[in-house]
């Protein structure tokens, strides 16, 4: 069984939105900070957003603070991922992560273009 599972991505034209979703199943969920990452083609992983257990806390790396929201609804082992006012340098595979016990999804690739 997949511990988590990323949904949601496509393609996107520039200044669009778009709404991943991970859900996370085998382990207990409420009890995990959760993460996205995000990796384009060519470079490194990069960390895009860390929201806390509970979901009261939230940090996001600062290219994406702004247009990008990460929640989480505990009640159905789901966290988010709102991309607003998408860029073309958005393009690339978002992953999911539970740094504790550093569960990662497969992915799901976003592409932004016109």
């Amino acid at each position: 069984q997949v511990p988590l599972v990323e949904s949601g991505g496509g393609l996107v034209q520039p200044g669009g939105s778009l709404r991943l979703s991970c859900a996370a199943s085998g382990f207990t969920f409420s009890m995990y900070a959760m993460q996205w990452y995000r990796q384009a083609p060519g470079k490194e992983r990069e960390w895009v957003a860390t929201i806390s257990k509970a979901g009261m806390g939230t940090n996001y790396a600062t290219s994406m603070r702004g247009r990008f929201t990460i929640s989480r609804d505990n009640a159905k082992n789901t966290v988010y991922l709102q991309m607003n006012s998408l860029e073309p340098e958005d393009t690339a595979a978002y992953y999911c992560h539970c740094p504790i016990p550093n569960y990662w999804g497969q992915g799901t690739q976003v592409t932004v273009s016109s």
